[in-house]
C-alpha cells in the first residue's frame, strides 16, 4: 500500500489549533475538517483564520462535528480543547465511534488511568470496538516525561528526580488562565483552586513516568499554591487588570512515592508572566549521579504541537483501544506527514 498524506481534522482552532494547522500543511498533511466552539470562528475558512489564506476548509460549531467526522473521511482527529478527560469526554466518544483515532494535548489524558479510570477505561473499549486509537501527547510527552527517561540511561542509581515547568497561562485562552486561577484574590483563590482535589497537570506526567520505569506507587500528595506580583499585570486572553497582590496564577508541587524508593517531585508553574520572565523546564535526577538539564525559554506552544504531529504515524500503527504514550517509542522527527506503509 503506497504512502498518502495524513487526512486530519483539526477540532479546537485557537491558538494551538491555528499553529497545528500551519504546520501540518508545512508537513504535506492534508486538513479535512475544523471545529470550534468560538461564535467569532465558525462559518469562517480555516486557513484564514490560522493566517494562511483560503484551504476551503470550514470551521463548523460542535453540533455539526458528527457529520464533519462521518464525512471527513479523516485518518485522525486532533483535539485542542479542554484539560480534563471530563472535559473531553464527548469528543473523544464522538471521534471512537466513528472509527477516527484521536490525539489530545488535554492534559490529563497524557496517563489518566488512575485519575479517570472508568471513564478511559470506557473510551478504550469503544475504540477498540470501532479499531482506533485515542491518545494524549503535547509538551509533556517530551519534557516532561521521555526526556528524563531519555536522561535516566546515564544513571546508575536514581534517588529522586526533580522538575520544575513554567509557562505563561495567558498564552493558551481565557479558560486556561482562569483554570489557573488567574485574578483572583488570596481567598478565593484558597477556597476555589488550592481547596480543589482535582489532579494538577504534573500528577498525571509523575503516574507516567513510573509506568515507565515499573515503579510501583506508594502514596501521592498535591499542594496548589498562589503566585502573585508586586505590581497590577494586564491579561489579553481574559480582557483583565490583574491588581497587584492577586493571584496570577498557579504553582502545582505533586510528590510521588515509590515501592521502589525514588521520589518525584514536580514544580509545575502556570502564571501571568512579569517582565522579564519565561518559560523554562529543568529536571534534577539525584542519586549517581546528580545531573540537571535546563532548557530556557522554551517555545512550549510551538514545542506541544511539534510533537502531536511527530506523533501521528506511530498512532496510525498504534493498536486499538486508548494507548498512552508510555507504550509508544520515543517521538520521532517525521519530515512528512504520511501513512505509515
Amino acid at each position: 500500500m503506497s504512502k498518502r498524506p495524513i487526512r486530519i481534522i483539526q477540532w479546537g482552532c485557537g491558538l494551538m489549533g491555528q499553529i497545528l494547522i500551519r504546520t501540518l500543511r508545512e508537513k504535506g498533511g492534508e486538513l479535512v475538517g475544523a471545529i470550534d466552539h468560538n461564535a467569532a470562528r465558525r462559518d469562517r475558512d480555516a486557513g484564514e483564520v490560522a493566517g494562511l489564506g483560503p484551504l476551503g476548509v470550514r470551521i463548523h460549531p460542535p453540533e455539526k462535528a458528527e457529520a464533519v467526522l462521518r464525512e471527513a473521511r479523516a485518518d485522525v482527529c486532533i483535539l485542542c480543547t479542554r484539560s480534563t478527560m471530563a472535559e473531553m469526554a464527548d469528543a473523544l466518544r464522538m471521534a471512537a465511534r466513528h472509527g477516527v483515532n484521536a490525539i489530545t494535548i488535554g492534559e490529563e489524558a497524557f496517563y489518566p488511568w488512575t485519575t479517570s479510570k472508568a471513564l478511559t477505561e470506557e473510551l478504550d473499549q469503544l475504540a477498540k470496538a470501532n479499531a482506533c486509537t485515542l491518545t494524549g501527547s503535547g509538551y509533556q510527552d517530551v519534557f516532561w516525561a521521555n526526556l528524563i527517561t531519555v536522561l535516566a540511561g546515564s544513571t546508575q542509581r536514581i534517588d529522586r528526580i526533580v522538575g520544575l515547568t513554567q509557562y505563561n497561562a495567558d498564552d493558551y485562552g481565557s479558560a486556561v488562565a482562569q483554570k489557573h486561577g488567574v485574578g483572583l484574590d488570596l481567598d478565593t483563590f484558597a477556597t476555589k483552586i488550592g481547596a480543589s482535589s482535582a489532579p494538577s497537570y504534573v500528577w498525571n506526567s509523575n503516574e507516567w513516568l513510573c509506568a515507565r520505569f515499573g515503579w510501583r506507587i506508594r502514596d501521592m500528595s498535591q499542594q496548589l499554591l498562589p503566585t502573585t506580583h508586586t505590581a497590577s499585570l494586564r491579561s489579553p486572553s481574559m480582557g483583565l487588570e490583574i491588581p497587584a497582590g492577586h493571584a496570577t496564577g498557579m504553582k502545582a508541587v505533586v510528590v510521588t512515592e515509590t515501592h521502589e524508593g525514588p521520589v518525584i517531585e514536580t514544580h509545575c508553574v502556570g502564571k501571568l508572566y512579569a517582565p522579564g520572565e519565561v518559560d523554562l523546564n529543568e529536571w534534577t535526577l539525584r542519586g549517581e549521579p546528580d545531573t540537571t538539564v535546563t532548557i530556557r525559554q522554551p517555545a512550549t506552544p510551538a514545542l506541544t504541537c511539534a510533537v502531536v504531529l511527530n506523533r501521528l504515524p506511530q498512532l496510525l500503527s498504534a493498536p486499538a483501544g486508548f494507548v498512552t504514550t508510555d507504550r509508544f517509542e520515543p517521538a520521532p522527527y517525521v519530515t512528512r506527514l504520511e501513512t505509515p506503509a
